[in-house]
């Protein structure tokens, strides 16, 4: 009979640094009774490019995420935050464990791309969008019947608390609790859980505030209980993290910047002004401290570059050489890949008067919105009457009635922190830590985990199939 693999579980706790390890005892005594590395990440450090390279093992060049989104040049529209797995290339790690052990289960706990992969559990965060324009609370899961049986041990799904003004504590402790479940239901041979708590304070107030300090704690008290049951079941614990957030406070409009310039259009409805990439001959899909600028004709790439030089904010424009360098040479890519300073980040504001603005614009829609808004973490300070009108909006929609959540500003100066960025020091960058002592070496690149990961479930493979050391996987695309 062929021996079990280890168990493993691999939480991505997002955000997790040297830093804000200090904070959080029981991670600490994780790594003090194991191992601990810095995880040199890929550029840009960003959710679904970082977990793409970690499960693949390639760098964006190769598997394509090269943001958490981008403009699909055969729609004509940028899209972020898709969910299809199938939009992930290369082998996935759980395609390499079952090659060299077939049956290998695998859950996934909210780890990105998850519909359409296959793994044996999926649980992903999925809203019910009614016809009549109402978004409520939910998530998807595969099997089908997971849904009921998680929905019933749990509650809904809290998607409000899962992303925008209200974010907090209550998803990552339902998304630990759904681990939990699973590990105790079905103990696959591994587990997967995406645990994003320490983006949200670190983005509002920044990383050295006192209140991200208090998330990190939070964060740490939710997930001992899911740590003590690993750790009771003889299951090695990985933790991991995609990025450091760092204090940024700089707005970048890099969208205007190319308006004023004449290269990014936009179209009129009912008042409002909406970008237009198909007639544009340059624009942005801003992510974080990095955008992808699309130029539609390559004639157009010096003019492109000169409303962009020069723009406060802006650090670097990647060429095709400079794309190469970073591993992010792909089709998907833009023409050019904007870097902002490290205290900055890109808006995807297009508009130049707020009155023209969308609507989407003042609510959490980050399936319409033509780049990230971390602005959707605030309710509009500005505003005297946002909480009543949240109140009122959050009334109609227990009535069962159609509302608007016009809350979001549209100043995007409260925000306190960003990433995307290689980070400047080891302090500020993403860790890796393991339950076994004495497994890791001095640094672990983002390439090599999922190496690492095959090691540590199956031991280390001969021939060319088989991973190798992670000292070998080291990416030239790695910092």
């Amino acid at each position: 009979m062929t021996a079990r693999p280890d168990p493993l579980l691999v939480l991505d706790v997002v955000g997790l640094t040297p830093r804000l390890l200090a904070h959080m005892p029981n991670l600490a005594a994780l790594a003090a009774s194991g191992s601990r590395a810095p995880l040199r990440t890929v550029l840009p450090a960003v959710t679904c490019t970082v977990q793409s390279t970690l499960l693949t093992g390639a760098p964006p060049a190769e598997h394509g995420v090269v943001g958490n989104g981008w403009y699909f040049r055969d729609l004509g529209e940028v899209l972020l935050w898709r969910q299809h797995n199938a939009l992930v290339g290369g082998e996935k790690l759980w395609d390499a464990a079952r090659a060299r052990h077939p049956g290998y289960t695998v859950a996934n706990v909210c780890w990105w791309y998850a519909m359409g992969a296959d793994t044996d559990w999926t649980v992903t965060p999925r809203p019910v969008y009614y016809s009549d324009g109402r978004k409520e609370p939910d998530c998807y899961t595969r099997p089908a019947a997971l849904h009921g049986e998680l929905t019933a041990a749990l509650g809904t799904f809290p998607l409000f608390s899962y992303w925008g003004p209200t974010a907090g504590i209550a998803s990552s402790r339902w998304i630990i609790d759904a681990t939990r479940h699973l590990l105790r239901t079905r103990d696959p041979d591994l587990t997967l859980a995406y645990v994003p708590h320490l983006d949200y304070d670190l983005q509002r107030h920044g990383p050295d505030d006192p209140r991200a300090h208090a998330a990190a704690a939070r964060l740490d008290a939710a997930l001992a209980p899911l740590l003590a049951q690993a750790r009771a079941a003889g299951r090695t614990t990985v933790v991991l993290s995609e990025y450091g957030i760092t204090r940024a406070t700089r707005p970048v409009d890099v969208n205007r910047a190319l308006r004023r310039a004449g290269l990014l259009e936009v179209h009129t409805q009912a008042g409002m002004e909406y970008l237009d990439p198909t007639a544009s001959r340059a624009f942005a899909v801003a992510d974080h401290q990095i955008a992808h600028v699309y130029v539609r004709d390559r004639a157009d790439l010096p003019a492109t570059r000169a409303a962009l030089n020069g723009l406060p904010g802006l650090a670097a424009l990647l060429d095709e050489d400079g794309k190469r360098a970073h591993g992010l040479d792909h089709p998907r890519s833009g023409e050019l890949v904007a870097l902002a300073e490290p205290d900055a980040w890109f808006t995807y504001y297009y508009w130049l008067d707020d009155a023209r603005a969308p609507d989407f614009a003042r609510s959490v829609e980050i399936h319409r919105k033509p780049g990230y808004d971390p602005a959707e973490l605030f309710l509009d300070p500005l505003d005297p009457y946002v909480r009543v009108r949240a109140g009122t909006a959050l009334a109609r929609k227990k009535l069962g009635l159609r509302y608007r959540m016009s809350v979001v500003p549209l100043d995007p100066a409260p925000v306190r922190g960003s990433h995307g960025l290689l980070p400047a020091t080891e302090d500020d960058g993403p860790l890796l830590l393991c339950s076994r002592p004495g497994v890791l070496p001095a640094a672990v690149p983002a390439a090599g985990v999922k190496a690492l990961l095959l090691d540590l479930a199956l031991g280390a493979a001969d021939g060319p199939g088989g991973p190798r050391d992670p000292d070998d996987q080291e990416s030239p695309h790695a910092p």
